[in-house]
């Protein structure tokens, strides 16, 4: 329960979904932390927290997030024929599908999140480096954008409502 309402089952198996793939909400305040710390001092990672918690609750969201990883799940059982299931468990650089699914969570919140999920997709800190460790059998190809354009998506509406309170 979130606000006083209960969770609809679509954003339930959102969040469900990241947790089965070892993704925590203050793994993804983490990032947001490491995006937005130089431009708020007094940030507190409750506020990141708490911006995840909103990002994850659009339907937007919660379509991609589901979407991207139900394809990853598929191709660690290979239940996608090739050449398409060779793509996703390489992880091919130039396939970017995984990066427009991604891109869809970024535009929530308007322009900025294209930059900030630039940014923390080329650096991969925290647990954007764990997920991205490859390891047989384990496909994360659309988890990590996923994961990266939330924070990206969380930052920008930190930021959005920094500037609003100024």
């Amino acid at each position: 329960m979130k606000d006083g309402k209960t969770m609809d089952a679509i954003e339930k198996r959102a969040r469900e979904l990241l947790s089965e793939r070892g993704v925590t909400l203050h793994d993804i305040a983490d990032l947001v932390y490491y995006l937005q710390k130089n431009y708020h001092k007094n940030l507190k990672i409750e506020d990141c927290y708490e911006n995840v918690d909103r990002v994850l609750s659009k339907r937007e969201v919660q379509n991609a997030v589901i979407t991207g990883i139900e394809l990853d799940k598929l191709a660690e059982k290979k239940q996608i024929e090739e050449p398409l299931l060779s793509t996703l468990l390489n992880d091919e650089g130039l396939y970017g599908v995984d990066e427009i699914v991604a891109l869809s969570i970024v535009n929530v919140y308007g322009s900025i999140g294209f930059t900030n999920y630039g940014y923390i997709d080329k650096q991969k800190p925290g647990i954007l480096s764990k997920i991205n460790e490859k390891h047989p059998g384990v496909c994360n190809t659309f988890l990590d954008d996923i994961v990266g354009a939330i924070a990206a998506a969380a930052s920008s509406r930190l930021a959005h409502r920094a500037a609003n309170a100024e």
